[in-house]
């Protein structure tokens, strides 16, 4: 399963600069990736990091040669199956309402349908909320999300290891997000304590 590939969506949350991050991580390390990105998380891309196209996606993050962009409408795409096999999926940055929907397993994109398949299929699926404060709804689905078997990664860096940059910040939550998926690319801090370590 080592050279399965990642699933990555982008959905219409502020957070795209850690989407953008994690997807140059993946292409520079060769991890193949299947992206999707929601019409909404396209223009916040532009929005936040004032990317307007696919070829400006691509200029920012690296080599595609193992990056296959799907159409979120596309309910009947490769990463709607349970048969094809991934190394789990991310959803960043994840907004509010695909949590709920992907909690209510209503599967209306694509995003969604994938996202229930890694449940499913007891696949590696980590939700990157960026919104704040989380109202009661929000935590009960972020709940049922987790009993399910996902990993709920709020878009939160830490501050131990006393970023100096936005990119130290980001690289924060990305390193976290690719501890997930089961890679280390040495990407965002290690905790360090005491002596001898």
């Amino acid at each position: 399963m080592s050279d399965a590939p990642v699933i990555l969506a982008m959905t219409g949350a502020s957070g795209a600069p850690y989407a953008v991050r994690l997807l140059r991580a993946l292409n520079d390390a060769r991890v193949p990736v299947r992206l999707i990105v929601s019409d909404v998380g396209w223009r916040l891309l532009d929005e936040e990091l004032g990317i307007r196209s696919e070829a400006e996606l691509r200029e920012r993050t690296g080599d595609w040669s193992d990056v296959v962009l799907y159409d979120d409408r596309d309910r009947g795409a490769t990463p709607a199956s349970g048969s094809a096999p991934s190394r789990g999926m991310v959803v960043c940055p994840c907004s509010m309402g695909t949590l709920a929907s992907i909690a209510q397993g209503t599967t209306r994109s694509l995003i969604e349908r994938a996202a229930d398949v890694c449940l499913k299929e007891r696949r590696t699926l980590v939700l990157v909320p960026r919104e704040t404060p989380y109202s009661a709804i929000h935590l009960e689905n972020m709940l049922r999300l987790t009993r399910a078997g996902a990993v709920v990664l709020p878009a939160s860096p830490g501050f131990y290891h006393r970023p100096a940059t936005i990119e130290d910040l980001l690289d924060f939550v990305v390193g976290r997000i690719l501890a997930h998926l089961g890679l280390d690319l040495g990407i965002g801090p290690r905790w360090r304590s005491g002596e001898g370590e």
